[in-house]
């Protein structure tokens, strides 16, 4: 299989589309809902196993990722929503690139997340970045087409369909709140800028609302690079901020701060504060609000 029979175009990377709390909750309900073996943690010692001989009879997803990396929280998510719906056609083999460097060298990883496929063995290249659902789905179904010529057609054993009428557990988390439906829904349609409208609704409501200035400004960062129009030290930034590159990116806009004034100096400081809004309660926050704070003043 040539990498021009799948679907491939270049995707940025994006932070997480919702708080970091809100996309392990959604991790949490698909790996609930999932088939025993259909998503598997994999290292180097049981990559033979779960990846090369299980590949022999269902195509394997390997999804490389990495706790610091934000697009992982966004991608991770769906490709496991994914492997339960699909339900044993194919197997989530999901790669800690901190933990396992021999794989991510072999599989010549140059940014994360990264999405990989392999069929009777053979690795072949799918994606990079947090694609939108659809997309991802799009990419699973050409693979499962793909593998099915090749007569790699089976599925996990003893996989079967979730539930559409999952139990109702005690300590089930909390559903996805219900004022970000509209911008999720804009999301998954490739729609960011009716996202951030639809974020900035949700702030208009409910004014200082962290996740929606989250929202707003990780929507705001995706219009940006599909553009393409950014240069310099504003460029710079959205580009590391699309990698999870927090230092890099704050640093870059600090910079900016500095050399600057006027309409330009304020420019690069709402750009900051944006980021740090999309950033979180990332380590790399709380001294580059230090370093913003003494650049102003």
């Amino acid at each position: 299989m040539s990498q021009s029979s799948l679907p491939l175009r270049g995707a940025v990377d994006l932070g997480a589309l919702a708080t970091q709390r809100e996309a392990e909750q959604r991790r949490q309900s698909a790996m609930s809902g999932a088939p025993a073996g259909v998503v598997v943690d994999v290292t180097t010692q049981t990559f033979e196993r779960d990846v090369i001989m299980q590949s022999q009879t269902v195509p394997v997803v390997l999804d490389l990722w990495a706790s610091w990396c934000g697009p992982c929280k966004t991608l991770s998510p769906i490709l496991e929503t994914l492997a339960a719906e699909y339900a044993g056609r194919f197997v989530l083999a999901k790669v800690d690139v901190d933990a396992e460097q021999q794989i991510a060298a072999a599989f010549q990883v140059q940014s994360i997340p990264s999405v990989f496929a392999v069929i009777s063995g053979q690795p072949l290249p799918l994606f990079q970045g947090a694609l939108p659902e659809p997309q991802v789905r799009a990419y699973i179904d050409e693979l499962l087409r793909v593998a099915a010529e090749n007569g790699i057609n089976g599925t996990v054993a003893g996989a079967t369909p979730a539930s559409s009428e999952p139990e109702v557990e005690a300590d089930e988390e909390p559903p996805v709140d219900p004022r970000f439906v509209a911008a999720y829904d804009a999301i998954e349609a490739g729609d960011w800028a009716a996202a951030a409208d639809a974020y900035r609704a949700v702030l208009a409501a409910t004014p200082g609302d962290a996740d929606a200035q989250a929202g707003v400004a990780l929507c705001e960062l995706q219009v940006r690079l599909e553009r393409g129009d950014e240069t310099g030290a504003l460029r710079d930034a959205d580009v590391a901020a699309a990698a999870g590159d927090w230092p890099t990116a704050f640093a870059a806009l600090i910079a900016e701060v500095k050399a600057t004034s006027g309409d330009e100096r304020d420019r690069a400081r709402e750009r900051l504060i944006g980021l740090f809004a999309i950033a979180g309660d990332d380590p790399a926050v709380a001294p580059a609000r230090v370093a913003l704070a003494s650049a102003l003043f």
